[in-house]
């Protein structure tokens, strides 16, 4: 019951600070940032009870299960359950929820109360997201989540927002359909063979697929998942969102609305049609290092400091794809830490350019330069989160990093050995940022700029804690997501299992003899 708290009280709070905006701003604010911290306690109290290892395996795969039968002429089912890795996600929404309210704390000025309930309804899909187990009700909060984010970007976003905010609904709103879609034709297909009709994860892992429809329904669900995340060319959506979204809402989505995706294809795609993926794996990881480098190299092309940030998430992103099809166990941890590094390391950075221009009402990198020694505490900051994103040891984002490049270099070597030419661009990138704002010369015109306030420093310390905890010690994490990825690529297994049977059925067939050699030795 505790998990759907998790989603009720993000929904509550987002009501009644709609409500109490419009006798006090301010109250709709603290009420916003109470609904956040509850949740967050809650997801820490989580963690804390089951500190001791997260000791989930085959027969326990689950923290909590919270399961109640909705609709069950359709069967559809309340479910939803935790695990390792679901847990560090929802602690990171938590996490990034609190921030994002104290980030938009003075930005807001007009309909204050409409932002914080859009604000909270996106964590909350978000929350239901990574918790759900019902298909039906996971599209549901697919959903939940993707229209508040329309509102953030086309009401309190930049001069292009209404652009901006239709390109985000159709692109998201496009490849959800193909997903679907192919939910529908699962549940069909399930009931057909065993005369269950039902929408529950649990029952549909397994489900006997033709080798055709396992593709299509895979690639169905996986359309979805790489425009969330995004993936070149699916991506185009993505600068756009983020440049003309207000401070928190590019917050939201680099940290937690992108990870959705990911989570999806851990959590969906691998398991339900593990021979599909395994047949997809090659192009996947050819899609993960082309976005690699693709995504480093025009964000270094950027004069759009914000526009930047924006490309460099579609340059980490190619790391998520290329360690998910790997389809091992080093990579999949890899691609769990680079979804909490990534979220926090942009997310600050996003954060850092929503400062910026509220002091200086630009962007623009050519307009920049030299302010290190007027805004000491915004330079440290850049230059800690900058060199985070390029991967430095003793920041989370190399763990991220090492851990999924080995773990695909053990799938594909050349492939691996393509995609770290993006770690090269994307650490020239990086120094980019601070050489263009921090460092060189002042430009004339520009007054005093003042620095981090207490509350933005409070913000701060607390991201910049969080990635050299996640750098120096990852193991409470890596030890939280193992049995997740274990069962996961257990999953995967199940499709090398079967291609390794085709292989041996001809091999028999063509030499019964040697076959029944064999069975005779296997009885000895």
């Amino acid at each position: 019951m505790i998990l759907l708290w998790l989603v009720i009280i993000l929904m509550l709070g987002g009501i009644a600070a709609w409500i109490a905006a419009k006798w006090n701003v301010m109250l709709a604010r603290w009420i916003s940032l109470i609904a956040t911290l509850v949740d967050f306690a809650l997801v820490i109290m989580i963690w804390a009870e089951n500190s001791s290892g997260v000791k989930l395996g085959a027969n326990a795969p689950w923290l909590i299960d919270f399961r109640w039968n909705w609709i069950p002429a359709f069967g559809i089912t309340f479910h939803m359950a935790l695990d390792g890795m679901s847990l560090l996600l929802i602690l990171l929404t938590a996490f990034i929820g609190v921030l994002s309210v104290l980030t938009s704390w003075t930005e807001i000025e007009y309909r204050a109360g409409f932002f914080h309930f859009n604000l909270l309804w996106i964590l909350a899909g978000i929350t239901g997201v990574f918790l759900s187990l019902d298909l039906f009700m996971f599209y549901f909060f697919w959903e939940v989540m993707l229209i508040p984010m329309y509102f953030l970007i086309g009401i309190w976003g930049h001069e292009n927002r209404i652009y901006a905010s239709f390109k985000f609904f159709i692109f998201t709103q496009a490849s959800s359909l193909f997903m679907f879609v192919a939910i529908v034709a699962l549940y069909f297909i399930h009931g057909k063979n065993t005369g269950v009709y039902t929408f529950d994860y649990m029952q549909l892992l397994g489900t006997v697929l033709s080798p055709t429809a396992e593709m299509w329904l895979m690639l169905g669900f996986l359309i979805a998942f790489v425009v969330k995340l995004p993936i070149v060319p699916l991506h185009n959506w993505l600068p756009d969102a983020h440049t003309e979204a207000p401070t928190a809402g590019s917050v939201v989505l680099a940290a937690l609305l992108l990870k959705t995706g990911a989570y999806g294809i851990l959590r969906f795609v691998i398991p339900l049609f593990p021979h599909a993926a395994r047949d997809f794996q090659i192009p996947g990881m050819i899609l993960g290092a082309i976005g690699i480098i693709y995504g480093a190299i025009l964000a270094f092309a950027q004069t759009d400091f914000k526009r930047l940030v924006a490309y460099t998430s579609v340059n980490h992103m190619g790391f998520v794809m290329l360690g998910a099809f790997a389809l091992n166990e080093l990579a999949l941890q890899g691609v769990v830490m680079q979804m909490l590094c990534h979220g926090i390391s942009t997310g600050a950075l996003f954060i850092l350019v929503g400062a910026l221009y509220e002091r200086i009402h630009t962007r623009d990198l050519n307009k920049m330069g030299g302010f290190w020694d007027e805004i000491p505490r915004m330079g440290a900051v850049g230059l800690v989160f900058a060199l985070a994103s390029l991967g430095l040891p003793g920041l989370g984002n190399f763990i991220a990093e090492f851990l999924t490049l080995t773990g695909s270099f053990m799938a594909n070597n050349w492939i691996t050995a393509v995609a770290t030419v993006g770690l090269v661009v994307s650490t020239i990138y990086s120094l980019r940022i601070m050489a263009r704002v921090f460092y060189g010369r002042k430009p004339k015109a520009e007054k005093h700029i003042p620095d981090f306030n207490v509350r933005e420093m409070v913000i701060m310390s607390a991201l910049i804690l969080a990635i050299l905890w996640l750098g120096i010690f990852p193991h409470p994490v890596l030890d939280t997501s193992r049995p997740a990825i274990n069962n996961i690529v257990k999953e995967a297994s199940r499709g090398s299992m079967s291609e390794m049977k085709k292989e041996v059925q001809p091999f028999k067939e063509k030499s019964p003899e040697l076959a029944g050699k064999s069975e005779k030795g296997g009885a000895r």
